[in-house]
């Protein structure tokens, strides 16, 4: 939290403390009006003690307004300071921490449980010190104003504190409940709305809307399981109140009859002793929120304190790849929560300018094997060197600086498309722009947009089709200018045409960069200087398309049924 945040929640609680004094004095104030100016007939003293009285009213007024004032900015500025941490953190994310937390649950730990806590926040800073100081405060002016009174109200608290204490230990874990239930119904509406062009073109809304309806059930029954035991706090601290204060009416009236007490001194007293119970009450809501607020409060430290599992603290600054040769020695890898390896004694070498394919089955972790290059993952087993060095030895910034990834799926931010290419090298010129778009083939479809590089495009660019995606994504990655580029399946919605042409264009504007090419099409793969069949998560074969026809049966068996469907 910044300094000037610091300042606002050191003064907030200490403004509140002296409404607080303010408060407390009116009544006392009060019975003295009573008892010497209107039961005497004093003009004089009522007038003088009446506008004393008003003063401290507007004193308190102008101190709870401040109070109110910095409590919400040192609130505002703190809930700043967690969303931020927490989204540095997930940006500090590996691809194996992210894979503990479902984007959904991210999502909801970062707006909704970060705004749980800055409400607890905030009424801590305000109600959790203004209530306790109000009880401690009025009591004692209530046992010095009659403390026999002060026995009748007195006995009731501690019912009042057992009835409380138990609803809330009884209601934390409901509403613990109650928020993975929510991390579930985001997470529906999620994949609805990114899916939702196939939802519509399967008529599958029906269902859709049948399985929303049973999440959006489930949290209802989760809020109404939570809701069914705080309903009784409200009834238990009013009987409590109405009760003390028929009792205290009912002893006090007869301690006037005896002459033993005074009528300004019972009113007084009864001011008192609803300040004392609306504390309790006050103190009652604000730990009804506290229950919430720590179940938000423990998810987001789940995710602050989940290990760096990736870090380039032993890395050389120094030290950056002179060339774009890979080897894998060795290399095994499974993903977080399981124990089996998806991928199993990886031996390849490739060297710096080669262009590498890579062809297998659903789930023979092709994908996982080239992001380990990155370091997106890290290795479990062996190591994998670029340039002669373990990745392990470079700063993030430097080997992620020179491999570019074309993923599998797409991602373009709102934003222009020529915002959208600087992604890549935010240094670029128009003319480095214009030379990469050509090369990826993207040039011509964005010169007929209707603002050319500057047309803005939707979230995730829902306003150019599938292949134009991929192909200013590739572009993207050109800009880096890496030693390193990663082609994962990114020309799948790619005509064949046009991507015979592309990579051509590589072939012909990129040399020297080591290109590794993931593809179902043997098509798009056919003139990569070697190819890797990968089963299972090993390599089954390596060799140029000649070599594999003739040796390895999985990629033999692959181009004979892509070649019959295309006859």
């Amino acid at each position: 939290m910044k300094r000037r945040y610091r300042r606002y929640t050191f003064l907030a609680p200490l403004i509140v403390v002296l409404e607080v004094l303010m408060d407390v004095s009116i009544p006392y104030v009060m019975s003295l009006l009573i008892n010497n100016g209107i039961g005497k007939g004093d003009i004089g003293y009522v007038l003088r003690y009446g506008l004393l009285m008003v003063g401290l009213s507007i004193v308190s007024l102008l101190f709870g307004i401040l109070s109110v004032r910095l409590g919400t900015m040192a609130g505002t500025g703190f809930s700043k300071g967690v969303r931020e941490r927490l989204f540095h953190k997930v940006q500090d994310f590996s691809f194996a921490s992210a894979d503990r937390f479902s984007i959904a649950s991210l999502v909801t730990r970062l707006t909704t449980d970060v705004g749980n806590v800055e409400m607890a926040f905030t009424m801590c800073l305000r109600m959790l010190v203004r209530s306790p100081v109000m009880l401690v405060s009025a009591t004692a002016m209530a046992l010095f104003m009659n403390a026999r009174l002060a026995a009748v109200f007195l006995l009731a608290i501690p019912l009042i504190g057992f009835s409380f204490f138990y609803i809330i230990l009884r209601a934390y874990p409901l509403f613990q409940q109650m928020l993975e239930r929510m991390d579930g119904l985001n997470g529906r509406v999620q994949e609805n709305l990114n899916a939702i062009r196939v939802v519509k073109a399967l008529v599958r809304e029906d269902y859709e809307i049948e399985r929303f309806e049973q999440q959006a059930q489930d949290l209802k029954e989760a809020q109404i399981r939570a809701e069914r035991l705080l309903i009784w706090n409200q009834p238990v601290m009013n009987l409590a109140m109405y009760a003390c204060m028929i009792a205290i009416s009912w002893f006090g009236g007869i301690l006037i009859v005896q002459g033993q007490m005074e009528t300004g001194d019972l009113m007084s007293f009864i001011s008192y002793v609803t300040q004392i119970l609306m504390s309790l009450m006050m103190l009652s809501r604000i730990f009804i929120v506290l229950i919430t607020s720590r179940a938000s409060a423990m998810r987001i430290v789940e995710v602050l304190d989940t290990p760096v599992d990736l870090n380039d603290d032993a890395a050389d600054p120094a030290l950056a790849p002179q060339d774009g040769s890979i080897v894998f020695e060795g290399v095994g890898f499974g993903y977080y929560g399981e124990e089996r390896l998806i991928l199993n004694d990886i031996n390849l070498s490739i060297r710096a300018g080669e262009t590498v394919g890579i062809i297998g089955g659903t789930g023979s972790a092709k994908s996982t094997l080239v992001q380990l290059i990155p370091r997106l993952y890290d290795v479990q087993r062996g190591r994998v060197l670029v340039g002669g060095h373990d990745v392990r030895d470079y700063k993030f910034e430097t080997l992620r600086g020179a491999v570019a990834m074309v993923l599998q799926k797409n991602v373009l931010f709102s934003g222009s498309v020529r915002e959208n290419l600087r992604w890549g090298n935010e240094q670029a010129t128009d003319e480095e722009l214009e030379a990469a778009c050509r090369a990826a083939q993207a040039h011509d479809f964005v010169t007929e947009l209707p603002q050319g590089y500057d047309t803005e495009l939707g979230q995730g660019g829902v306003n150019l089709s599938g292949g134009q995606r991929q192909r200013l994504c590739i572009a993207r990655a050109l800009l880096c200018k890496p030693k390193i580029l990663i082609l994962d399946d990114s020309t799948s919605a790619v005509d064949t045409l046009t991507d015979s042409r592309l990579r051509a264009a590589l072939s012909e504007r990129h040399q020297g960069v080591t290109t590794l090419i993931i593809a179902q099409r043997i098509s798009s793969l056919t003139n990569a200087d070697r190819i890797v069949v990968m089963e299972g998560g090993r390599i089954e074969a390596v060799g140029t398309h000649e070599q594999l026809l003739e040796s390895s049966a999985i990629y033999r068996e692959v181009y004979e049924t892509q070649l019959k469907g295309v006859a």
